[in-house]
């Protein structure tokens, strides 16, 4: 009898302890394909407002600081749609002749093929509830000209909300011992860059 009690014992344990063992192998792997999936989606929003800024800058000469100008220079702003052809009178063939044919919204020209593209959210951080990007913008001197620079960040505690906050707090320290963004970000208010931290 006393047998039988400690074989039940023991494989409550051995139970218990295999379920703790796959719970922190499985925890971190888990952590890490649900940042995966969050991470895919900022960093698209990012490049969505990079393309904006690019024509915004082509358009007005600078880089926005503000969402709302961005929005307003999509909604209505356009791009002309340029033939461009060799010039038939020069045999050296690097003279063109470019002709513009028309106008092209520039939210067209960007999201026309994406299905369920909301612009109105472009401003907020995918799974932060409505946290929205820190957006700046400003101008640096390189070789005694000045360069419009501008950076869009997603800290992780916005877009890792709601997944387990110690992992959390250890990226966030990883980040910072190698003194880098402890999040997703594009541009930089210090360098002319337009690249992401992703990259």
């Amino acid at each position: 009898m006393k047998s039988n009690i400690i074989k039940i014992a023991l494989s409550v344990v051995i139970v218990v302890l295999v379920y703790l063992i796959y719970k922190s192998i499985n925890e971190p792997i888990q952590f890490l394909n649900e940042k995966k999936l969050r991470d895919v989606e900022v960093v698209q929003r990012l490049k969505d407002i990079r393309s904006i800024q690019a024509f915004y800058k082509n358009a007005k000469g600078k880089y926005s600081g503000s969402f709302d100008s961005l929005l307003a220079y999509v909604k209505v702003g356009e791009i002309p749609v340029v033939n461009v052809i060799p010039d038939p009178n020069d045999t050296t063939f690097t003279k063109t002749i470019n002709d513009t044919l028309g106008y092209v919204k520039v939210a067209d020209s960007l999201f026309g093929k994406r299905h369920n593209f909301n612009l109105s959210n472009l401003g907020i951080i995918p799974f932060s509830d409505n946290v929205p990007f820190e957006l700046a913008a400003g101008e640096v001197e390189r070789g005694g000209v000045k360069v419009s620079v501008y950076e869009v960040k997603a800290p992780f505690t916005a877009y890792l909300k709601g997944l387990d906050e110690q992992r959390i707090l250890n990226l966030i320290a990883n980040e910072e011992a190698i003194e880098k963004y402890a999040g997703l970000k594009v541009g930089s208010l210090t360098e002319p860059s337009t690249d992401g931290n992703w990259e």
